[in-house]
């Protein structure tokens, strides 16, 4: 045997071992993250009295009773968390999406400055605007609103989907934009029917990421609302009595609460990729 194929068989074996410690450390890391995830999922299906034992029981009877109580009381709360989520999602990309053209594509004057007051918004803490938000919707009676949520959490996402948007719009090529100007396309038909079909898995990125951040938002929701508006996260405070046992039903709720972006995410997990990668390799 040469020598170059033996020195080529160390290394094969060093790269193998190399991906393959990789590979553990990655199984490991997604076991540790999983863990929490799967303990609250069999902690739903116990009975109070198995759930609040210390070792913990790993054989017990499961029971559906703790489901049953969530789903007798969180109607409400389900109905608003949706209407809030979709409502802002919808708003997002529909004000995302003309400001990151007008950021990317045909960029305005002081364009720099546009991005950097958008992401700035979210470095304020939202505690220190809590005081005035809250004078502001007693002042327009909107406490307690379902509309007042939608505006916020359409603020809280607007930053952030405008800088993804901006970046996937810059990945266009420019000759696709150049052929479709020659054609006759104006600036609407230039955005519905070149740009946004290509940028479509980063917009489905974009409100996976507003869906999440506005369903398990609960500072706006815990101080602005009462019941009116009350959303999943407050039905999981809601969870917790000021006596009794209350492990397995925190659980069973936190559960059915986890479910619906779960589904979502499930669903878009192709596109979700798709757009988180883009940009990535030039």
């Amino acid at each position: 045997m040469s020598a170059p194929a033996l020195r080529r068989g160390p290394r094969r074996l060093r790269e193998l071992s190399v991906r393959v410690g990789w590979g553990v450390i990655a199984w490991v890391v997604g076991i540790a993250f999983f863990l929490p995830v799967l303990w609250m999922v069999i902690t739903a299906f116990k009975p109070e009295s198995a759930a609040e034992t210390w070792p913990p029981k790993f054989i017990f009877t499961p029971t559906l009773s703790e489901f049953h109580l969530v789903f007798s009381g969180m109607g409400p709360f389900l109905t608003h968390s949706v209407v809030a989520t979709v409502g802002s999602t919808i708003l997002v990309l529909l004000l995302a999406i003309p400001a990151a053209y007008a950021l990317s594509v045909y960029p305005v004057k002081h364009w720099r400055d546009g991005l950097f007051f958008f992401i700035s918004t979210k470095m304020l803490p939202i505690v220190a605007a809590i005081g005035p938000l809250y004078v502001i919707a007693l002042h327009l009676h909107l406490l307690d609103s379902i509309w007042l949520l939608i505006v916020l959490y359409t603020a809280m996402n607007l930053p952030l989907a405008i800088w993804m948007i901006r970046s996937f719009m810059l990945e266009v090529p420019s000759e696709l934009l150049e052929a479709a100007r020659l054609d006759g396309a104006g600036r609407i038909r230039e955005i519905g029917g070149v740009i946004l079909p290509i940028i479509s898995p980063g917009l489905v990125s974009t409100a996976l990421i507003c869906v999440i951040f506005a369903w398990n938002e609960l500072f706006l929701a815990l101080n602005l609302t009462v019941t009116n508006a009350a959303t999943m996260p407050m039905f999981l405070i809601s969870s917790v009595p000021q006596e009794g046992l209350y492990i397995a039903h925190l659980s069973a709720a936190a559960t059915v609460a986890s479910v619906p972006v779960i589904i979502v995410g499930w669903i878009a997990q192709r596109s979700l990729v798709r757009g988180l990668s883009m940009g990535a390799i030039k």
